[in-house]
């Protein structure tokens, strides 16, 4: 049995076997085919054959016109068609190669086009010349372009010049027919307009004729020694409907004359071909370029380089319409209700139980910010320098050719402030290789800030980032007024940050980033930054959604923000000012936010909802009771300006609280915003970092703080005045931070607190410090004597514990004991906590100094 129902076992794989070989050979038989039609040998070889093909019908075509009359009788419609000249043995063929080529003579020539059939054959000769041979000789699409409107033109005029059978010869039947019809639909004078009307447009659109007899008259030319050299010539291209030579008079850029026709690329020649989408206008004309490098260099402008569109042949210019973000200009359609949030679809004032709540019904009336409060500080047009452009881009491929090291191609992407050059190594040149030259190449192109990317996550090149000679400033106006973020309902809280390298607003969600850390040194633009973070914020959160709880050390930066303290900011309540500029008041801030914490995910869990979203969503609904304490929640940020001064002074007490906010607040809503223009370890330490994925790095002096801040170099490398780098743990990406000036800020504000708001501020819980129970009664008058020194022992090692003050200063248990319990009344090192060594609570020496000093003057 067993030996039976093995052998069937057996049987049932072999079948199974079988059928999914056929499978398999069903699924690899079409990938087969297209396999094989992409193969190069198959291309060439077909290339080949169509080049002999058509070589044969010229040789028939001409055979056929010097025969023509022996085909011909004074009947134009006489029917000799393709099968019967093929295989009629009564009729007599007197062409060069035979039936076959009389029958393809007679079909293309007599019954279609005449004469312009031969551009027929000048198609498919230039089509077989590219597929046989690698470089770009020509255009294939301005082949097909010129080549039909000739084929038709010629054909109808020659069949309506032309009678009897010189008709059908050299108009063909095709020609003759269409010129017969119009001399019945319009007469002889119109068919005649008609016919010098088609030409003389196709002149002018091909080849840009009136600029060419203008250029003619004013005898101006661009000349290089006896020989005159020609332009590219860019008029045959339309940018809105508009050819360049009228745009650059619309925006008043000098141009100059051209030659009427392009100078076709030799396969020697030093020119090169550029593929070039323009935002709104063309700044500067392109000029021939004379280098020795062959590299095709490609230039795009504020659209991504996966959209480009390559040029199908080197002397080929495309110029293209880009895809620009559309700003909102109608004061309606953007400050007056900006906020497009789930909750407005359900304002009411009825207060019924199935009626939904509306968090904003205290304060219906409130508009956000309107557009034009923020001012324009640049045109926001990109402009085109080709000759840095081709400078840098031959000394790129100079720089790398020393080092032997080959480019198969090369690429720009032309932002506000820096332009990416991507580059394609040639087949076996290691990555590592190109990025250890960025000295060289930085060097060679003379410029600061060069940063290389190998390779570009998801892109297969490498990225060498260098500035723009003249960099572009980048408008808060124009970010808000972008519809990427205009028509961004799905962000909690929208950020509107800058622009990218390909000219893109860059908008992201603190909801999920969940915190944001930002770094750089003392005029980099930090402090600009932190105003377009909360700027975007005002334009889009209405004040019962959104409040932010400030701490300024200071005490200038957001001053300005005080005015609107009833509408947007949150604050303890015993205290008379929003904004937090005492170091005291921010350890009981903090404490109190964590009490805040604590309350939320208390509501969360007797709502059984997962975060503050859904928490809302059912208060909305009135899905909870407000007399078991549920209310609408709105998001709190955390913003601090100055982090390192907080550490210095309060040190762990500081530490400790953030550090808890940034590990549990995420899912109750509150999120913090932390800035310092000291990235270093002791500011930035690691429990911080591991609770800020997202960061943000402006400019810093050195490639430890770099690493410091993003785990990353590259900070060192920025040009400043806004240049940043943004991380959310997924890479980095270079953008340009939007510019929001002061008196901006101001009119904001204004406009924000001439409305009416809520009563107060939002009240943080009262936090109820413990600072004071666990510290000895020490009285501080009587301080030892070696008091100061053992202070700057212990903040030097880092270390507060009695057996270290024993060791080092040789004493006894009881006076190191009585000296460490003063040092603890001073704040200087915490509480006992067992075996384990006191926290030192004073970082460095200097603050250290200060304290000694006022207790000095205090005694």
């Amino acid at each position: 049995m067993k030996n039976a129902i093995g052998n069937e076992s057996t049987k049932e794989k072999k079948k199974s076997k079988k059928k999914l070989k056929k499978k398999s050979a069903m699924k690899f038989s079409m990938p087969s085919i297209f396999t094989f039609l992409k193969d190069e040998r198959f291309i060439k070889t077909f290339g080949l054959f169509l080049f002999f093909v058509t070589l044969y019908l010229f040789i028939a075509f001409v055979s056929y016109f010097i025969s023509w009359f022996s085909w011909n009788n004074d009947d134009i419609f006489s029917n000799i068609s393709f099968g019967r000249v093929l295989f009629d043995q009564d009729i007599s063929v007197h062409n060069i190669t035979g039936r076959l080529g009389a029958a393809f003579s007679q079909t293309f020539i007599k019954e279609w086009f005449g004469i312009s059939s031969f551009f027929i054959l000048y198609i498919s000769f230039i089509i077989s010349l590219r597929l046989i041979s690698d470089k770009r000789i020509l255009s294939i699409k301005r082949a097909l372009k010129h080549s039909a409107f000739a084929l038709v033109w010629i054909s109808i005029t020659a069949g309506f010049f032309f009678t009897g059978p010189k008709a059908s010869i050299f108009g063909g039947i095709f020609g003759y027919q269409i010129g017969e019809y119009l001399t019945g639909l319009i007469g002889m004078p119109g068919t005649i307009f008609l016919i010098s009307f088609a030409l003389i447009s196709f002149l002018v659109f091909a080849f840009d004729l009136i600029n060419f007899i203008s250029a003619m008259f004013k005898s101006k030319t661009v000349a290089s020694g006896d020989k005159e050299e020609k332009l590219y010539n860019l008029d045959n291209y339309e940018v809105d409907g508009l050819n360049i030579e009228q745009l650059a008079k619309q925006e008043g850029i000098g141009t100059e004359e051209k030659d009427d026709e392009e100078t076709p690329l030799d396969e020697n020649s030093n020119e090169l071909d550029f593929t070039l989408t323009i935002d709104d206008a063309v700044a500067e004309k392109p000029k021939p370029v004379t280098k020795d490098s062959d590299i095709e260099l490609e230039m795009e402008v504020s659209q991504p380089i996966a959209e480009v569109n390559i040029p199908q042949s080197s002397d080929e210019l495309i110029i293209e319409e880009p895809k620009v973000e559309e700003s909102i200009e109608e004061e309606e359609e953007l400050g007056l209700d900006i906020e497009a949030s789930e909750d407005e679809t359900i304002l009411t004032k009825s207060h019924g139980i199935d009626t939904p709540y509306d968090p904003k019904e205290d304060l219906a009336n409130f508009k956000n910010p309107s557009l034009d409060l923020l001012e324009e500080h640049s045109t926001n047009e990109i402009s085109i320098n080709r000759e840095e452009l081709e400078a840098n881009k031959n000394r790129i491929v100079e720089t790398l050719a020393n080092y032997k090291i080959k480019i198969d191609k090369i690429k720009a992407t032309i932002g506000p402030t820096i332009t990416l050059y991507e580059i394609v190594p040639a087949p076996g040149i290691r990555i590592s290789k190109i990025k250890n030259l960025e000295d060289d190449i930085a060097m060679s192109l003379a410029a600061l800030g060069i940063r290389i990317i190998a390779p570009i996550p998801g892109r297969g090149t490498i990225g060498i980032e260098v500035p723009n000679s003249n960099p572009e400033i980048v408008s808060m106006k124009t970010i808000i007024a972008s519809e990427k973020f205009q028509n961004n309902t799905k962000f909690d809280l929208p950020v509107a940050i800058g622009k990218t390298i390909s000219n893109e607003t860059f908008v992201f969600d603190l909801a999920k980033m969940p915190h944001l850390l930002v770094a750089g040194a003392t005029g980099q633009g930090k402090s600009v930054g932190l105003n377009a973070i909360i700027t975007s914020l005002l334009y889009k959160k209405h004040p019962s959604q959104l409040k932010f709880v400030m701490v300024d050390p200071k005490k200038v930066e957001f001053s300005l923000f005080s005015k609107i303290e009833k509408h947007y900011l949150a604050k303890l309540p015993d205290k008379e000012e929003a904004i937090i500029t005492d170091n005291s008041d921010v350890v009981t801030t903090l404490n109190s936010l964590c009490v805040e914490m604590d309350n939320r995910y208390d509501l969360l869990k007797i709502a059984r909802c997962k975060n503050l979203k859904e928490y809302n969503a059912k208060f909305v609904a009135r899905k909870l009771n407000p007399e078991n304490g549920h209310k609408y929640m709105p998001f709190i940020v955390l913003v601090v300006d100055e982090f390192a001064d907080l550490i210095m002074t309060a040190g762990k007490e500081v530490e400790a609280p953030i550090a808890r906010l940034a590990q549990l607040a995420r899912a109750i809503g509150i999120h913090l915003i932390i800035a310092t223009q000291r990235p270093s370890v002791n500011v930035i330490t690691g429990m911080i970092k591991a609770n800020f994925p997202a960061r943000i790095a402006f400019r810093v002096t050195s490639k430890i703080d770099s690493r410091t801040i993003l785990d990353a170099g590259g900070a060192d490398q920025l040009i400043g005045r806004g240049d940043m780098l943004f991380s959310k743990g997924d890479g980095l990406v270079r953008l340009q931070c939007a510019f929001v000036d002061t008196p901006e800020v101001e009119a904001i504000v204004e406009y924000i607190a001439d409305q009416r708001g809520y009563a107060s501020a939002f009240n943080l819980p009262e936090f109820v410090g413990d600072e004071d129970s666990g510290k000895p009664d020490v009285d501080m008058d009587d301080r030892d004597d070696l008091f100061d020194d053992a202070a700057r022992m212990i903040v030097n090692h880092q270390q507060g514990s009695t057996s270290l003050i024993q060791r080092k200063m040789k004493l006894g248990y009881n006076r190191a004991g009585r000296i460490i319990d003063q040092l603890e009344a001073a704040g200087i090192v915490g509480q006992f906590s067992g075996s384990k060594a006191r926290d030192v609570l004073i970082s460095d020496i200097m603050t250290l100094e200060l304290l000694l000093d006022d207790m000095k003057a205090g005694k």
